[in-house]
């Protein structure tokens, strides 16, 4: 590549980077569905069709944004999860928990984004796919790891699980292979459970009865890691 062709990608890097903060700061004040190209414009001092270069359309900046964030908590999940010994299938868990309440309550529009409610007229394209999966795939392998160990043992007085995964459901058993469906109900409902905290959490649900958050969230996380079925690695 020659100077000249480096200079301009370095030039449309650095300008592609200021129009997607602009637009994260565009989450935070007017929700995704007030995303607008033209104002992006004009806090750059562009005239809009110079924006339209960069992105041609609002959902193509979108999808940027929502690719981002997938891969920035995802990072922030993996790498979560490499910091714990791998025989460590509840600290994995915690630690996995914790990094994404972290991203969650440092990023709140992205996050809203990300998990909240689907912004009119948007729809995902596949490449934001695979983003996506990143932190399913570590609750995925972390499951799946204990399973092989022997290391899930599921609480007593649970109510027999229906037969709700198809056998169809290739993506699923793919995350987490060789897993029971009744612990793979189990994951998916703790899963869930994190999320449904984090947004209460982001969107005040809390507000005058939670006094310690991150407290609180650290006893809910280990309960959920209870439900399915992680136990403390034996000393040694």
């Amino acid at each position: 590549m020659t100077a000249s062709r480096t200079a301009r990608a370095d030039v449309r890097a650095e300008l592609t980077r200021q129009i997607t903060d602009i637009a994260r700061r565009q989450l935070a004040t007017e929700g995704a569905g007030g995303l607008s190209l033209r104002a992006v414009a004009r806090e750059m001092g562009m005239v809009s069709s110079a924006v339209y270069r960069y992105f041609a359309s609002r959902d193509e900046l979108l999808t940027a944004l929502i690719i981002d964030g997938y891969q920035a908590v995802g990072a922030a999940v993996e790498q979560a999860d490499a910091s714990r010994p791998a025989e460590d299938h509840a600290g994995r868990w915690l630690a996995v928990c914790r990094a994404l309440r972290g991203w969650a309550v440092a990023h709140p529009h992205e996050y809203a984004l990300l998990h909240g409610s689907p912004v009119p007229g948007y729809h995902a394209p596949a490449d934001t796919l695979a983003p996506a999966m990143r932190t399913t795939l570590v609750l995925g392998g972390l499951v799946a790891d204990a399973h092989r160990a022997g290391a899930i043992t599921p609480p007593a007085g649970l109510p027999t699980p229906p037969a709700v995964l198809t056998e169809d459901a290739e993506r699923v058993r793919q995350v987490m292979p060789g897993v029971p469906d009744d612990t793979v109900l189990r994951a998916l409902t703790a899963w869930t459970g994190v999320h449904g905290w984090l947004g209460f959490e982001l969107f005040g649900q809390f507000t005058g009865s939670v006094l310690n958050l991150p407290e609180a969230f650290d006893h809910t996380a280990r309960t959920l890691g209870t439900l399915i079925g992680f136990r403390p690695a034996p000393a040694g």
